[in-house]
């Protein structure tokens, strides 16, 4: 049976036993008041015509009197019941319609179809919320993925490309120098290997399939800055690190990806000469977190939100030759979320980036 015919049968079933205890309620209450047998009372004296003599009815005339009309009313109270159980639970269930006719349309694929529920926020309205926001998430996310497939696929085809490229140079011109070729090759090859190791990276971080273990920011952020010191100085950057012990339970090695991620798009996207980037830890009561912050150019409140999207890179920085992959703060966001943390970007006064990550701290050892 459908839950329309059962809530149906609920509610003429519930009304018919009420009215069946009703009925007897009062048959109860009249049986107080009658005698088991029938009264007939003699002539009252009067004038010379006398009154007529008073009769009162036993039980069996009462049974035959009541019964009739009870069984009719509980026939009543039990169509009564069904037509309206059948009106009231077609209303109840009409929410539970919309509903299960947008399910079936995000199953066939659709994921851009609302509920939209109107009416008061009952039981029915915070269920279709709820799915109207799942269908959203679902939408954006699959919109993501879509780009980053199509992202990836652009990424990777291109030093395929070039290798391909420079394979038909050679093959054409045989007295090219072998060594210069080797050399691009290399250098292709390598990127190629880099973009690889980032994509792994990345899909790692969104399984969370990594072991555990009490881990101190702060060390994490030391070996950070030493592995990229050589780079700041080549970029002529200075680098300074303060802040105190942020333990935190996590992956190392991911970690220390995420800071090392973080220090280098700091130092890459600095100013030209003289500029700085400043490594922070603290722990509080809300639990720890890393601050990167640098200098470097203004940044349009628009920009910030496409920054942790996979191979999306500032405007105005994508043919530098440290312009990276496009993937370091995407990894990061990754690496945060797989940690249960937050990545936050905000733009600092004057130019440049903080980058904020913040986790819950590690339980007292």
């Amino acid at each position: 049976m459908s839950v329309r015919l059962k809530l149906t049968f609920s509610y003429a079933g519930f009304l018919l036993l009420a009215g069946a205890a009703l009925i007897a309620v009062v048959w109860v209450f009249l049986l107080r008041y009658v005698p088991a047998e029938a009264i007939t009372l003699g002539r009252a004296p009067g004038d010379g015509r006398g009154q007529a003599g008073l009769f009162i009815p036993g039980r069996s005339d009462l049974w035959n009197a009541f019964a009739p009309k009870a069984a009719l009313m509980l026939a009543l109270l039990l169509v009564v019941g069904l037509v309206g159980g059948w009106i009231l639970a077609g209303r109840m269930l009409a929410p539970l319609r919309r509903i299960t006719a947008a399910t079936r349309a995000a199953g066939r694929g659709d994921l851009s179809h609302r509920i939209e529920l109107e009416g008061r926020r009952d039981e029915f309205r915070e269920l279709a919320d709820s799915f109207d926001s799942m269908l959203a998430r679902l939408e954006a996310q699959n919109a993501e993925q879509q780009r980053f497939a199509a992202n990836a696929s652009h990424e990777l085809r291109t030093p395929l490309a070039i290798t391909q490229t420079l394979l038909e140079v050679a093959r054409n011109d045989p007295d090219r120098d072998s060594a210069e070729l080797v050399e691009r090759l290399h250098a292709v090859n390598a990127r190629a290997i880099e973009l690889t190791e980032a994509l792994l990276t990345l899909s790692r971080a969104d399984q969370r399939s990594f072991n555990r273990e009490r881990v101190d920011l702060s060390l994490v952020a030391e070996e950070a800055v030493e592995e990229l010191l050589p780079l700041a100085q080549k970029r002529a950057v200075s680098i300074e690190l303060s802040g105190e012990a942020a333990p935190t339970t996590g992956s190392q090695p991911l970690l220390l990806q995420l800071v090392t991620n973080l220090v280098h798009n700091a130092i890459v996207h600095n100013l030209p000469h003289g500029g700085t980037v400043r490594v922070a830890t603290a722990a509080g009561a809300q639990g720890v977190e890393v601050t990167v912050e640098n200098t470097g150019e203004e940044l349009a409140p628009e920009l910030l939100a496409t920054l942790t999207e996979p191979f999306r890179r500032g405007t105005e920085r994508i043919h530098t030759d440290q312009a990276g992959l496009g993937l370091g703060l995407a990894i990061a966001k990754s690496i945060v979320g797989a940690h249960d943390g937050t990545l936050t970007l905000a733009a600092r006064p004057g130019g440049g980036l903080r980058a904020t990550a913040r986790f819950p701290a590690a339980p007292a050892p």
